[in-house]
């Protein structure tokens, strides 16, 4: 008698993955990874490594963070981020209880503590993945644990604003090819590496 044919597992889709170098002043200082992973039915895994050493003259900064977000049905259900650097660790983390989320962000010289009551559908890390949606004003800093204020300059060049920090997201067919991070001593440039 044959044996019955086992059912077939879904495999998982192949995870998107985008390659960043991190300039200042024209010398890489680091290096950048975004990738989304979606998993068995509406489930997708977001993460985002940034790795960055350098030295500026007699000051060393050193600088490790990863962010990995978990969406459900277009909700984020848990964003943790963890940070290790030359002033210690620090970590972040957003999850949601059923009717909000819990907040709590310990990073460097930044502490936040707050419920959201409103469902998060749109963070940071998405902004890897494509160009924000017409009429998206705002994206949850994960690292922060609140948002930025977006804003589209012109076609494809957006901007993120927080408590007086400025970023810059420039789009090239809808795919992210450089980020500009504006810094009182020199701005960090995150480019897209070539495949």
């Amino acid at each position: 008698m044959a044996q019955p044919t086992p059912p077939a597992t879904a495999r998982p889709a192949a995870a998107e993955v985008r390659h960043y170098a991190i300039d200042v002043a024209g010398i890489r200082v680091g290096t950048m990874t975004a990738t989304r992973q979606a998993a068995a039915g509406t489930d997708v895994t977001y993460s985002l490594v940034s790795d960055v050493k350098v030295n500026f003259l007699i000051y060393r900064l050193k600088i490790y963070y990863q962010v990995t977000n978990r969406f459900r049905n277009g909700q984020l259900m848990l964003s943790t981020v963890e940070a290790h650097t030359n002033q210690g660790d620090f970590s972040s983390r957003a999850e949601w209880k059923g009717d909000h989320y819990d907040i709590v962000a310990k990073q460097y010289k930044h502490e936040y503590k707050a419920i959201e009551k409103q469902p998060i559908r749109y963070t940071v890390t998405n902004m890897f993945f494509a160009e924000p949606p017409p009429g998206q004003t705002r994206a949850y800093a994960e690292y922060f644990g609140d948002y930025f204020a977006l804003s589209r300059n012109k076609a494809g060049n957006w901007r993120a604003l927080r408590d007086g920090r400025e970023d810059e997201y420039q789009y090239t067919n809808g795919q992210l090819v450089t980020i500009i991070k504006k810094n009182p001593l020199r701005n960090f440039i995150i480019r897209l590496l070539p495949e």
